[in-house]
């Protein structure tokens, strides 16, 4: 691991004082210039329109992860135990299909969309069981389990070429890497790419950007890394807030990497200290991230 003072840094400054239990989720809505993300913990999808400065958020009724944009409009929700329909501009809902739904100690957890328009997702423990969580492909409406035994999955997210993966288990501190085939499918073992089990936090959501990097958030140490194609750190963005959960890059240009961040397990004292926790922060790294597909269910 690169530990050479000189990496490229960069201070990210609040953009939403929305304060999160658990914000996860940023996702990118190009047609629309939104950004969405989610309140995991209390059951709210958020969203930040950059070119006026509005924002806001929708009350569901149950805790969501992801709000991917559709190709045939509206967003598809990513929830505990179902995955829905949903339309910004009415706030109605439909359900479209179970999610582990039989399985009451998970939820949803990270996801992302991949080079070929489908959406790989993740279930772990509400409470972090064990081994209880679950990585998946939703591919044309059609939901594959790709492994299973995890306790944390996170860190998903594609190689602009689609010839590979990234994701974590988050408690192990590894970041793998999948090579996939050309229908975007893993081939063969997942690889170790990055180890941050000896450093100061831990592996949580990630992004690629236009020039092969992956920006890594780094739980509990107020830290996104960018790490390189082999995995060294390179760059180095860093928050006045402890708990990053995931990057995104959005705007016109993709050049604005917005970072949501949280408070979930917090004491009194640690929110005096941190008392913007779990808010959106934003930085203008002048690197352009990658424009993602929207989802296709057929």
């Amino acid at each position: 691991m690169n530990t050479d003072m000189s990496v490229s840094t960069w201070q990210a400054e609040l953009a939403v004082d929305c304060r999160c239990s658990l914000g996860e989720g940023p996702q990118w809505d190009t047609k629309n210039q939104r950004l969405y993300w989610c309140d995991i913990l209390e059951k709210q999808l958020h969203w930040l329109s950059p070119a006026t400065g509005e924002s806001g958020h929708y009350q569901l009724d149950h805790r969501l992860s992801l709000a991917a944009p559709l190709a045939e409009g509206g967003l598809l929700l990513v929830g505990e135990d179902r995955l829905s329909r949903f339309d910004p501009s009415s706030g109605s809902i439909e359900k479209l299909s179970d999610f582990e739904a039989d399985n009451p100690i998970t939820r949803s957890n990270d996801a992302r969309i991949d080079r070929h328009g489908s959406l790989w997702l993740s279930s772990m423990g509400k409470s972090a069981e064990r081994n209880a969580g679950s990585l998946y492909r939703l591919h044309r409406g059609e939901l594959s389990r790709l492994r299973s035994g995890l306790t944390i999955p996170n860190a998903i997210c594609f190689s602009a070429d689609g010839e590979f993966a990234w994701f974590t288990d988050t408690v192990t501190g590894v970041v793998m890497r999948w090579a996939l085939d050309s229908d975007g499918w893993p081939q063969g073992e997942p690889q170790p790419w990055a180890d941050f089990f000896s450093s100061q936090g831990n592996p949580d959501g990630a992004v690629m950007d236009s020039e092969g990097c992956l920006w890594l958030a780094l739980w509990g140490a107020g830290q996104v890394v960018r790490l390189d194609p082999n995995g060294e750190i390179i760059g180095r963005v860093e928050l006045p807030v402890s708990q990053p959960s995931c990057p995104a890059f959005a705007g016109p240009d993709l050049k604005t990497l917005y970072i949501t961040t949280a408070q979930e397990g917090f004491s009194a004292e640690q929110l005096a200290q941190e008392p913007t926790a779990g808010s959106l922060y934003v930085v203008e790294t002048g690197i352009k991230g990658l424009a993602e597909p929207p989802l296709r269910l057929a």
